[in-house]
């Protein structure tokens, strides 16, 4: 049905303060595994990041948990992952995450989302990278960064094409057939 395998998912380790982005995250991991693709995230099982693993699991999917040893030595893993990388440093654990998927998705989260979003972002720019990133804007959550990207370009610091390197949707849904639409559209 979906040409993709795994579908890297960015998000917080938080649950943050709307109910309705754990149950998105859960339904995602749910769409995923009925989709036979592989959820690739941060190894995490609390927040967010354990919302899509535990939606994944719960329903038969293939979850790859890649962590740090910094992190790994913080929490105690609670789900019996597909697979679990533990690799040295943040650096490295972002690399294998970028290798192992073929496309993005960005869920709210917060500072380390923000920092994978760019560096995602920056590389498909650099045109290291060419897979699709896909932002779910639930309740517009992430219409903040939408309108600093576009303040930078009006200041002459991004380029106007630079600005569609990330691809909107309101809906979880949506997610994979926009996925889909890309990598089609990209040839």
């Amino acid at each position: 049905m979906y040409k993709i395998q795994s579908l890297s998912v960015f998000c917080g380790s938080a649950d943050g303060n709307n109910p309705r982005y754990v149950k998105d995250a859960m339904k995602l991991g749910k769409i995923l595994a009925e989709s036979g693709i592989r959820l690739i995230y941060g190894a995490g099982h609390v927040g967010m990041m354990g919302a899509v693993a535990k939606g994944a699991l719960d329903n038969g999917g293939t979850v790859v948990g890649i962590i740090n040893t910094l992190l790994q030595d913080r929490e105690e893993q609670i789900f019996e992952l597909s697979e679990l990388k533990i690799l040295p440093s943040l650096h490295t654990r972002k690399d294998a995450m970028l290798e192992a998927s073929d496309a993005f998705c960005v869920l709210p989260g917060g500072i380390g989302t923000l920092d994978e979003i760019f560096e995602v972002m920056t590389l498909k720019q650099l045109g290291e990278l060419n897979k699709p990133i896909i932002m779910y804007n639930a309740d517009g959550f992430w219409e903040p960064l939408r309108k600093m990207i576009d303040s930078l370009v009006a200041a002459g610091y991004v380029r106007p094409e630079h600005a569609k390197l990330l691809t909107y949707v309101d809906r979880i849904e949506d997610i994979l057939p926009t996925v889909e639409s890309e990598i089609s559209a990209r040839g």
